[in-house]
This record gives structure tokens, C-alpha cells and sequence, in this order.
């Protein structure tokens, strides 16, 4: 039996390893379906158990790291085991595979939107409408089981909930962020140190190339401070880059959490309709891969024509792109900064406010234009049973509920 492949320990990447990352990867972006969850269990399943490119105390550490930055976790996932293989290459590789399946489906997705026309009385689109509700309230539910477990975290999510109702906007939100992380430091700061921070070290392939990191992280913060100053001399493609590199360096808690940030960027600017907006939101669940291929999609209505798939990509490109910057700068100085307990602290109160402003977004945008009579309460809920305790498979639940919504025209 032969051994198993060794953790990469600084060597340039070889072609090999470029093609066994492209392939997997590749191979992964096709049946992953099931959102960020099950992604973390088909990566566990892939690179664990069968690979064992890493063991679990290592791969758990992984899924911290991604946790605690913004991005969507199963995305930063694949960058970072991809950079365990190939360096930063290699986790841009690994990323670009997992993607493409469902950004292809997505961008074809948009196109097919866009020639439909007025969406306003399609009666699949109300069904995915349907089973986007669903679908959040499924996550709300979830998440705050994991996240908000004691009444300190409780009160925090339902003022967040109700503070982003009565100030809506990316701004509130973010204020909303940082006030989570001030509460949860000064309410958590003295958890004994056990509780807040791991004990496994990093590969030393990854704690190297301080430099590089430090530069990468600059970068992040430089294209978050500048592009905002920038954007109105790029007619339309540097505000969408804007949006979606605003919106994808401040989203918490995975891909359901950009639905808010996105919406308030987009639909509010009169960019894309609600209607378009939440068909390629409940679209986006039916299709492998992870959540953020939905601008792929925004991106391709939005632009529109023969060349709309540009961009869908453009769109993509920056959603994705502060998670990558994130990724690479951090891992270096992972070790050193989850040691910190005021780090692990401000997180609880950070991951509370991301529980209150998904609560607020499954009532306004989503169940406020979404749900209009008694039926359709019925069907969001016989979605929602079908998704969480009889857990049917997603994109199955989507394409009956579109089934459905046309039936009901």
C-alpha cells in the first residue's frame, strides 16, 4: 500500500501536484451540492480520510481560520488546501476548479433571465422566491443554534435583526459588525484560554513568506479604501468591482450572509430588479459548488448582452477576491493570532450580529415580497421541512419548488 502524500514543505509547485489540484477540485465543483455544510464534509471525506493531505486536529484549524475572517468558509477552504499543495498558485487553482461548474451554470442561468424579459408574473420564479425563504430561514435557524447558544449572544442577534430593519444599508451593517465584536470582547475576554484557542500548529510551509503575506494584506486593505474614491470615473465596472469586493470583504458567516449586503448594493442602486435578484438567489441553490457563484449570475444580468458572461466573471472576480487576499495574508501569522483571546472573544460577538442581520434580511427583502397569501406560506414551510429535518437534497427542494410556483400561476 503505498504511503500517503506528505504535506508540501516549501517546494515550488509541480506540475503533479498542479494537475492532482485541478482535477479534484474540478471533480469536487461538479457533485458538492448541498451548501457550505456539506461542502465541509466532502472536503473532510476527500483530503482526510482518503488523501490525508492533513489530519483532523490541522483540518479543524483550517476551518477556524476560515471562520474567523470574512469570505464564505467553504471557499476559503479550497484556497487554503490548495495552497497546502501548491503554494499560492495552487490555491488559486484549487479555487478556479471548485468555481467554474457552478459559475458556468449560473452565467447561462442569468442569460436565460435575461431574454425571459418582465419576471414580475412568472410563476417559477415565485417558487423560487419560495424556496429562498426557505432556504434562509433554514440557515437562520442553524446558525443561531451554533452561534448564539447562551442569552448575552441571543440579545445581541435580535438587536442586530432589529437595528438593520429600522437602518438598512451596508453601512449599518458594518457598524453592526464592529459593535458585535466590542460586545462579545468585553463579555467574553476573560473565557478561560482553553475555550479560545486551538493548540495544533500549522504546517511550516505555511507560517513562511511573512513578506509576501504582509503584502497581500495591504493590498486588501488598500483596493477596500481606494475603489470607493475611484468609482465614479469607471462608469459601471468599477461600481459593480466596488460592490462586490465591498460586499465580499465584509460577509461573515458564509454565503447566505451576502444576500443583504449584495441586494443593498445592487437593487438598491436600481442596478438589477428584486425579482431578478431573488430568481438567481433560489437558483444558485440548486447548482453544486458554493454560494457566491450567485454573482456570476448578478453580474451577467446586470451588463447584459452577447458579452454578459464578461461580466458575470468581473462580478465574480471581486467577491472572491478579498477572501483569497485574506487567506493568503493571514496564514502565516495564524498561530500567533489564535492564541489571542480577545480575538476568539470579539468573534462570539461578531458571529451573533451575523445571526440578527440574516434575520432580518429572511423578513425584509424575503418574506415581506415573497410570501402573499396562505398558500404561500404553506409551500415555504413544506420546503422547509423538506431541507432540514427530512434533508432532501437542495437542488432537488428548488427545482420543485419552481415546479410548484408554476403550477400555482
Amino acid at each position: 500500500m503505498p504511503p500517503p502524500p506528505s504535506i508540501n514543505t516549501g517546494e515550488p509547485p509541480t506540475r503533479g501536484n498542479l494537475r492532482e489540484i485541478a482535477l479534484l477540485f474540478l471533480r469536487l465543483g461538479c457533485i458538492s451540492f448541498g451548501g457550505p455544510v456539506a461542502h465541509l464534509g466532502y472536503l473532510r471525506e476527500e483530503f482526510v480520510s482518503r488523501r490525508q493531505w492533513l489530519d483532523d486536529e490541522a483540518y479543524s484549524d483550517f476551518i477556524a481560520l476560515c471562520q474567523f475572517l470574512p469570505g464564505a468558509t467553504s471557499s476559503q477552504l479550497v484556497f487554503a488546501l490548495g495552497m497546502l499543495r501548491a503554494h499560492l498558485f495552487g490555491g488559486l487553482l484549487a479555487s478556479v476548479c471548485f468555481t467554474l461548474p457552478s459559475a458556468v451554470l449560473m452565467i447561462l442561468f442569468g442569460y436565460g433571465v435575461s431574454a425571459t424579459g418582465n419576471l414580475h408574473h412568472a410563476g417559477w420564479l415565485h417558487g423560487l422566491k419560495l424556496a429562498a425563504v426557505a432556504v434562509v430561514a433554514q440557515a437562520v435557524w442553524g446558525m443561531g443554534r451554533m452561534l448564539c447558544p447562551d442569552v448575552p449572544r441571543i440579545c445581541t442577534a435580535l438587536v442586530a435583526a432589529a437595528i438593520t430593519l429600522l437602518i438598512p444599508g451596508s453601512v449599518g451593517q458594518v457598524a453592526l459588525l464592529i459593535s458585535g465584536g466590542v460586545i462579545g470582547w468585553l463579555i467574553y475576554r476573560r473565557r478561560p484560554a482553553s475555550l479560545v484557542s486551538g493548540t495544533v500548529k500549522l504546517p511550516e510551509a505555511l507560517q513562511q513568506n511573512h513578506f509576501l503575506a504582509g503584502g497581500l494584506l495591504i493590498l486588501f486593505g488598500f483596493l477596500l479604501l481606494i475603489l470607493p474614491l475611484i468609482v465614479a470615473k469607471g462608469g459601471i465596472w468599477l461600481p459593480l468591482f466596488n460592490g462586490f469586493y465591498h460586499s465580499g470583504s465584509l460577509v461573515f458567516g458564509g454565503g447566505h450572509v451576502v444576500l443583504p449586503l449584495l441586494r443593498s448594493q445592487l437593487v438598491g442602486h436600481g442596478w438589477i430588479s428584486n425579482d431578478a435578484f431573488l430568481a438567481g438567489y433560489g437558483a444558485v441553490q440548486a447548482v453544486p459548488g458554493p454560494l457566491f457563484t450567485f454573482a456570476a449570475y448578478l453580474g451577467t444580468v446586470i451588463t447584459g448582452g452577447s458579452w454578459a458572461w464578461v461580466g458575470g466573471v468581473w462580478c465574480l472576480l471581486a467577491l472572491f477576491l478579498p477572501s483569497w487576499l485574506l487567506v493568503a495574508g493571514t496564514l502565516p501569522y495564524w498561530d500567533q493570532l489564535r492564541s489571542k483571546r480577545w480575538s476568539k472573544a470579539s468573534m462570539f460577538g461578531i458571529n451573533a450580529a451575523v445571526v440578527g442581520i440574516l434575520l432580518a434580511a429572511l423578513y425584509n427583502p424575503l418574506w415581506k415580497e415573497s410570501i402573499s397569501s396562505l398558500l404561500d406560506v404553506f409551500v415555504a414551510i413544506g420546503v422547509f421541512v423538506l431541507l432540514s429535518p427530512l434533508r432532501v437534497p437542495s437542488w432537488i427542494v428548488v427545482i420543485l419548488a419552481a415546479v410548484i410556483g408554476q403550477l400555482l400561476l
